[in-house]
């Protein structure tokens, strides 16, 4: 049997070692090679995501902006409804690629997932009582809010020092309003207006208040210390953006000719460049 020097055993010892050690993360290559982006979208919150009533397949913007980031990559889009508080820890441990869900960044969000540049700068907002003399957000301090378990929309109100209560989806907190367990409820401007507009027909009618709870930049979650995947995210966004795709798909859902009549005016643009103050 032949002997091996010090040197041939050093190399060797260091193959193996070598051998044992994982290999650097690569989510983009990942999904690329199986040609599958799975995306986390909410599971019941229109117009974002939600099950259409015929098909029973998941509708929205946020599906609809799924698609066309995969399309744009040459694979398909896998979509995993996800619940609210769900949005992050889903993408953390790698359970889906990215989280495109109206994921609103925040501090504590911030240090556990990482965010694309942001499509939107959402608003949270809230609504009372159409009778309720209050007119802006002090008017509620100390009162009780209602809102979805795990979102922004809790933060707004811990912020405004008033008292959250949550429920797991937004019929949920319409109802605490309607049956008078909470003041009011904060949630996205979207959910509010079509909210108002259906309290008119239905229920006790309700009334935006027109001060802004809180402003919160929009971006696409993913898994930390990926940044191939960072990387192709933004520069997709922004094609997107200069094509005006993004305007197409947000009026599509969200636009003038639908019941939120809402006129998309941002871009994308890098977080540096934006002046806000991060929700904790």
């Amino acid at each position: 049997m032949q002997l091996k020097t010090p040197l041939a055993l050093a190399a060797l010892a260091l193959a193996f070692t070598g051998a044992a050690l994982p290999a650097q993360a690569d989510q983009l290559g990942d999904l690329m090679a199986r040609k599958e982006l799975r995306c986390g979208t909410f599971a019941d919150v229109p117009p974002f995501a939600a099950p259409d009533v015929k098909t029973r397949e998941m509708v929205g913007f946020d599906v609809d902006l799924c698609n066309a980031i995969a399309k744009h990559w040459g694979v398909t889009a896998k979509i995993t409804p996800l619940s609210v508080e769900g949005r992050v820890p889903e993408v953390k441990l790698g359970r889906v690629d990215v989280t495109i869900a109206n994921l609103a960044y925040t501090l504590s969000r911030a240090e556990q997932i990482q965010f694309s540049d942001p499509y939107y700068l959402a608003k949270e907002m809230l609504a009372v009582k159409a009778t309720d003399a209050g007119t802006k957000k002090a008017d509620f301090t100390g009162k009780r809010l209602a809102s979805t378990k795990g979102s922004t929309s809790e933060l707004a109100i811990k912020l405004n020092n008033s008292d959250p209560l949550t429920f797991q989806d937004t019929g949920s907190v319409y109802m605490a309003v309607q049956q008078n367990k909470a003041v009011g409820m904060v949630a996205n401007t979207m959910t509010i207006t079509k909210l108002v507009n259906e309290s008119k027909t239905a229920g006790v009618p309700l009334k935006m208040i027109a001060e802004p709870m809180v402003y919160q930049p929009i971006g696409v979650g993913m898994k930390k210390d990926e940044p191939a995947l960072l990387a192709k995210v933004n520069a997709t966004l922004l094609a997107m953006d200069q094509a005006g795709e993004i305007n197409t798909l947000w009026d599509k859902w969200l636009g003038p000719n639908t019941e939120f009549k809402m006129v998309r005016t941002d871009k994308v643009v890098p977080f540096k460049d934006l002046q806000f103050t991060p929700l904790p």
